[in-house]
């Protein structure tokens, strides 16, 4: 007997990325990506869809911190080193960001 096709709406796909540094998995929307430029200038995308390499941070600052410190960023990001007004302005961003909480 063939199995009867479940009616309905399919569930939407959400997409899953990877922090960088805490390698928690969340939704794609629910993390910020950063992008390297042709140039090797690194950038914050809020909208996600910036051309050029993408790697993805949570909202805990502390992981931006180490992100940038140990180098985890710049690896992602196939790069030698942060250039200095990045990571500057990347700790200035990791300064202003509120948490976010995430349902798991």
């Amino acid at each position: 007997m063939p199995k009867k096709k479940q009616k309905g709406p399919r569930p939407k796909h959400v997409p899953q990325r990877t922090c960088v540094m805490c390698r928690c998995t969340h939704a794609k929307r629910a993390l910020i990506r950063l992008v390297r430029d042709a140039d090797g200038r690194v950038h914050v995308d809020p909208t996600g869809k910036r051309n050029g390499r993408g790697a993805y941070l949570c909202h805990n600052s502390e992981c931006w911190n180490q992100a940038i410190r140990r180098g985890a960023l710049a690896r992602a990001l196939r790069i030698d080193a942060l250039h200095p007004d990045d990571s500057a302005a990347l700790e200035a961003y990791a300064r202003a960001l509120t948490p976010l909480t995430i349902a798991e």
